[in-house]
């Protein structure tokens, strides 16, 4: 499965006074299986580009294809198409509206023209998924904190057996523990079901950890493409539109400023970790070898 973006354009207020271009000539292929990273300061057009990709919004101009049909033919079914792209939005309260948590997971299936034994069996197996204990499933989804709301969004669109999960935004207004929580819960998802996950983040903490390819937004347009290593290595034009590398990287750069070898793409904790310990081992060995000479 893949979605094609062929020089997509999308206009606010178009032809008013208030007109504003969101999108300018996105060209992308996002693969099936992939873990993709979407980043770009407030109005770059990211949380624009992905609802497109579930047809939520329309194109001004361009094509969009799912899985080589043309999702704007006037006999492609887009509800269909919501169904295998699924999108949890940043607040879960903007999805979240039966009485009950159970309720509104089923909602979905139900839509879809699933029987209740079916929706029901379905809304189990996606609540069990995501790790929302039995205790709240009953409740009235307000009454859950924040990080409990979001398992439900995710829930929700799960239950719909997606092929793409689209995620805008997951870990707002969370702190550290909800916010690993949830985004490990991602990753779960992503490794266990092979599925396709594109996570629109402002921390790029989380998507060095976690993506495998980060695409990075600007005023409408795609301005960088690549692993995250190849990304951040432009941490410095990323600065110049209001963006950054992770601190890590900053590090790196900076213990190789004075002298020590470290590797200067690290983005994670972990490959800083790596790095740092195989640069003072080779400095370690090479004073050995002098020593003994």
């Amino acid at each position: 499965m893949s979605i094609i973006l062929d020089k997509v354009n999308y206009v606010y207020s178009e032809k008013t006074a208030y007109e504003i271009q969101a999108l300018k000539d996105i060209n992308l292929k996002i693969n099936d299986g992939e873990f993709i990273g979407i980043i770009g300061h407030t109005g770059s057009g990211k949380s624009t580009l992905i609802q497109h990709l579930n047809g939520l919004v329309k194109a001004s101009s361009g094509g969009i294809y799912y899985n080589g049909q043309d999702i704007y033919d006037a006999d492609y079914k887009l509800k269909d198409l919501r169904g295998k792209v699924g999108l949890v939005f940043q607040y879960p309260e903007h999805q979240l509206f039966e009485t009950t948590v159970f309720a509104d997971v089923c909602f979905g299936p139900r839509n879809r023209g699933l029987s209740r034994k079916d929706s029901e069996l379905k809304a189990f197996t996606a609540l069990r998924s995501v790790g929302l204990s039995e205790d709240y499933w009953y409740r009235s989804p307000f009454e859950l904190s924040g990080g409990q709301k979001r398992r439900a969004a995710i829930a929700g669109v799960l239950a719909m057996e997606p092929e793409v999960l689209v995620l805008d935004e997951p870990t707002a207004g969370l702190d550290p523990k909800g916010r690993d929580e949830i985004l490990d819960l991602v990753a779960k998802l992503h490794r266990e079901r092979q599925m396709t996950v594109i996570l629109v983040s402002h921390s790029m903490e989380d998507v060095a950890k976690y993506v495998q390819r980060l695409i990075v937004m600007n005023h409408g347009s795609v301005l960088y493409d690549g692993t995250p290593a190849e990304v951040f290595a432009h941490y410095r034009e990323l600065e110049e539109v209001g963006l950054a590398a992770p601190q890590v990287t900053y590090l790196m750069h900076e213990l190789r400023k004075r002298g020590i070898p470290a590797n200067g793409v690290a983005t994670t904790l972990e490959e800083a970790k790596q790095s740092i310990m195989q640069a003072f081992s080779e400095k370690y060995s090479e004073q050995k070898a002098t020593h003994w000479q």
